[in-house]
């Protein structure tokens, strides 16, 4: 198909350019005036019993609280681990991240922390997520501690390091309008010229039944082809 025929078809089929527009119209208010959302986050650090030789709980976080960590998030990303989650009231967008200490010289996830996130509505919503979320996360660690038989005295704790706090989701809006246009023109175009396609196959089949019929005469009695 040559330029000259997209823009012929393009031409005929003009009302097809102008629905798609309008909806591409449509679809692009929401890009325009989207809806508050919110991103709470929070970091949790799971910290050693008190000892006589490390006092500071947080100067002896070592690698093995990381891999207990871990393998608690491992549960709460399982189907069972995200149902008992939503049983707790957790719903929407979030995510459980574990956390380095900030240092280049520190191998990943040796510290153990967990960057906890959620998205809401609203920021009261989105931080009332992330506090839940932090509630089974701790019960995890104790159930594990408790099926080991660990006392109290000896066990190991989740603690809130950064409270949740949530911030306003800033979108940049110029990028997603020229994306929804762009999506919106090209199926536009395309959505004319196969309607035009189809529109001429159509035709030409129905052509070609008419003519095939007047080719039909009468002799004798008996239809032949003229």
């Amino acid at each position: 198909m040559s330029p000259r025929d997209v823009a012929e078809a393009l031409l005929r089929r003009w009302y097809v350019l102008v629905l798609a527009l309008l909806l591409t119209a449509a679809a692009a208010y929401p890009v325009v005036r989207p809806a508050p959302q919110y991103l709470s986050s929070a970091v949790v650090v799971l910290k050693p019993p008190v000892t006589g030789n490390q006092p500071n709980q947080l100067t002896n976080l070592q690698p093995p609280l990381a891999t207990l960590s871990y393998g608690v998030i491992q549960q709460l990303e399982s189907p069972a681990g995200r149902e008992e989650l939503g049983s707790a009231g957790v719903h929407g967008r979030y995510q459980l991240i574990p956390r380095n200490s900030g240092t280049s010289a520190t191998p990943a996830y040796l510290i153990p922390s967990l960057q906890v996130q959620a998205r809401g509505a609203d920021p009261v919503g989105a931080d009332t997520t992330v506090r839940r979320i932090i509630e089974v996360y701790a019960k995890h660690v104790a159930d594990v501690q408790e099926a080991q038989g660990i006392s109290a005295g000896a066990r190991i704790n989740a603690s809130v390091l950064v409270a949740p706090s949530a911030a306003p989701i800033q979108g940049t809006k110029s990028r997603a309008v020229a994306g929804t246009a762009l999506l919106g023109a090209t199926a536009a175009l395309l959505s004319a010229l196969w309607f035009d396609q189809y529109a001429l196959r159509r035709r030409n089949r129905k052509d070609g039944k008419d003519g095939s019929r007047d080719a039909v005469r009468d002799v004798g009695g008996i239809p032949v082809a003229g």
